[in-house]
């Protein structure tokens, strides 16, 4: 049984990003565990009702994916580039402490919101082996919306995992329903369309009906 800690810049990427995986391997007797890393605030354009909104959505995203633990950091969204850097490591690092996770799943360092990239470098610095044994896998997602618009030359997303998801791309639909302000019509990439085509093509790659797709940032056995 492993502990899987999924670190989301914003609530709705651990959907896009690995929400069919998180619900096969909770099937499968691992236990799930969430790390928001930032949070809506009125100073970045949300008023209380939206705040009230975005609360409910993670609480009925908690329930429905049946995580052991969620961490909610309460750094502004869209301003992570402001956090410094030992502020933003440190908390993220409590968290990693705390839940002990073998798994980590991390944003693609070269999505195109900058709120991804500085997650990823942060983040990844909890994952030092001499300080974080536990850790055993580091696995970076991709997000719609973000990893399909970076342009960072030659930082393209090159996956070299996939996980199956065929029984479960119904149940990241239904998850992604959940958040009804970020989901928009086709071809808005965050479509319940683009999203089974997406899974849809990764699956093609991997030989079954749906996939997600990972990078192996790092992967030991002992």
């Amino acid at each position: 049984m492993k502990d899987i800690l999924v670190v989301a810049p914003h609530a709705d990427d651990e959907v896009l990003g690995c929400g069919g995986s998180l619900l096969k391997w909770k099937s499968e007797g691992h236990r799930l565990h969430w790390l928001l890393v930032t949070k809506v605030h009125e100073q970045v354009g949300f008023d209380t009702a939206q705040q009230e909104i975005r609360e409910r959505e993670i609480n009925t995203i908690s329930e429905f994916f049946g995580f052991e633990t969620v961490n909610c950091l309460d750094f502004p969204s869209a301003q992570l580039d402001q956090v410094s850097d030992r502020e933003l490591i440190a908390a993220i690092a409590n968290v990693i402490k705390s839940v002990e996770p073998s798994d980590v799943l991390l944003p693609f360092w070269a999505d195109a919101h900058t709120d991804h990239f500085v997650t990823f470098a942060a983040a990844s610095a909890c994952t030092k082996t001499f300080r974080y044994r536990h850790v055993k896998r580091v696995l970076a997602y991709e997000t719609l919306s973000e990893t399909d618009f970076g342009f960072y030359p030659n930082q393209t997303f090159q996956p070299n995992l996939f996980v199956d998801i065929s029984r479960h791309l119904k149940g990241k639909l239904d998850a992604m329903g959940m958040y009804p302000s970020e989901l928009g019509t086709h071809p808005f990439p965050r479509s319940e369309k683009s999203i089974a085509a997406l899974a849809t093509l990764r699956g093609t790659q991997a030989g079954t009906e749906a996939a997600e797709a990972f990078m192996i940032i790092k992967e030991r056995e002992l």
